[in-house]
């Protein structure tokens, strides 16, 4: 018998048929001898369709208030989720996230866990219940209100209570098959992969991978847990996501995993380019303009330097960050431009980073001068190069981010011979 978490995303659970088709999948895993705790998330768009009626309300809803509203989508969920286990004759109850013991720090709409304590789950399990736990969620003992994590909290709730519990695998159901070397939905040729190694699923994640959100992966990757992406439209096996000493679970020898050159290609749309222009090239002018930057709570990604002109002394800073960012950093830099004695701003949110990862990097020659001859025979211009061990990131107009991808993709062996499916269309 072994102890299994599975969290299962909106569109597993976007209406009743789907839920019954959940409720199934896990009344099988009881039926199979394993204990069983499930995270779910709202049904289909409900979080979505919740904030866009706080803002129709309120432009700027009050985050207390937003977090009430916002958690009651998993409650749904979870409740509707154990009266179909129950129709099917096993026992299962549903607990909101404070009273799973989800304990987090105080901010809302992007809360933190900072312990957990499934008293309640561990005394449900003892007495042979399926336990639904409502994702997305926790509590803060020192305002004793409710709190949200943000998006991607339902695998982060998933993560941690497969930590908590010491489960033998946390399963993130969604509505594709696995981990893919790029999203399905812009490379239809996309390969599953059946294993991946951690620190190679934090840089997708990192570049814009949504299959799996970065703050799960990490909590995975330091409490030690096996994470299993699969899809719940299907019972084929997924992708298995590999922590430091893991062994591939179907492997019967228990062989480490073999890194491939490359694991991936991801796109990401949702980052803007800001350039700092004529910044005196003078010490600490960066430190100037990255702390006022850090002050308006901008997250900043990659950061280019121009070379100083030697007639003016001068120089461009260019950086790029969240789109939703970008107006708080642009208004901080305007009002402190007289002191740091830059000319002007110039903002951009059209770009597109394209991102290759692999742990093969590491011992392999030629991997980027694959991805820089793939963007050179379409004729796509590179705007920003960034670097770490196994990736490689570049940014380029966000028109041309599709056709780059799937050139890259191809460049790299990536491509199967099938289509990739998506179930429910979203990737999640």
């Amino acid at each position: 018998m072994a102890l299994i978490v599975q969290k299962y995303g909106g569109s597993s659970v976007a209406d009743a048929e789907s839920i019954k088709r959940v409720a199934k999948r896990i009344v099988d895993t009881r039926r199979a001898g394993h204990d069983v705790v499930v995270a779910v998330s709202a049904m289909g768009d409900t979080t979505d369709e919740m904030l866009d009626l706080a803002h129709q309300v309120a432009p700027l809803p009050a985050p207390r208030e937003l977090d009430m509203l916002l958690s009651s989508g998993e409650r749904i969920s979870m409740a509707l989720l154990a009266m179909a286990i129950h129709s099917m004759g096993f026992e299962a109850r549903s607990f909101t996230g404070s009273q799973a013991g989800m304990i987090t720090d105080a901010k809302h709409g992007s809360a933190r866990i900072v312990d957990v304590t499934p008293v309640r789950l561990r005394e449900a399990l003892d007495e042979g219940a399926i336990v639904i736990v409502a994702g997305f969620q926790g509590f803060n003992r020192d305002t004793r209100d409710i709190t949200t994590l943000g998006r991607g909290g339902s695998d982060t709730t998933a993560v941690a209570l497969a930590a908590a519990l010491e489960a033998d695998v946390c399963e993130i159901y969604s509505d594709v098959d696995g981990i893919f070397t790029a999203d399905p939905r812009v490379i239809p040729r996309a390969r599953k992969l059946d294993v991946i190694s951690s620190e190679e699923m934090l840089e997708l994640a990192a570049n814009g991978a949504k299959v799996l959100y970065i703050r799960a992966v990490e909590f995975a990757r330091r409490h030690g847990v096996l994470i299993h992406a699969r899809s719940s439209f299907s019972s084929a096996e997924g992708t298995y996501v590999l922590g430091e000493g893991m062994k591939d679970p179907r492997e019967t020898e228990g062989a480490a995993m073999e890194e491939p050159i490359v694991a991936g290609v991801a796109t990401d749309l949702t980052q803007a380019k800001i350039t700092v222009v004529g910044v005196p090239d003078v010490p600490g002018k960066a430190a100037e303009i990255f702390t006022v930057v850090a002050k308006a709570g901008a997250n900043v990604d990659m950061i280019v330097q121009n070379v100083s002109a030697a007639s003016t002394g001068r120089t461009d800073i260019s950086f790029t960050l969240p789109k939703s960012d970008a107006p708080a950093a642009l208004k901080a830099l305007a009002a402190e431009q007289a002191d740091v004695g830059f000319e002007n701003l110039v903002h951009d949110d059209q770009i597109g980073k394209l991102s290759v990862v692999g742990a093969g990097m590491r011992t392999h020659s030629g991997v980027s001068a694959i991805l820089f001859e793939a963007l050179s025979k379409t004729g796509i211009n590179i705007e920003m190069i960034s670097t770490s061990e196994i990736r490689i990131s570049v940014v380029l107009r966000g028109s041309d981010l599709a056709d780059a991808a799937r050139e890259v993709h191809s460049a790299y062996g990536l491509d199967s011979e099938i289509e990739a499916t998506v179930h429910a269309g979203t990737g999640r």
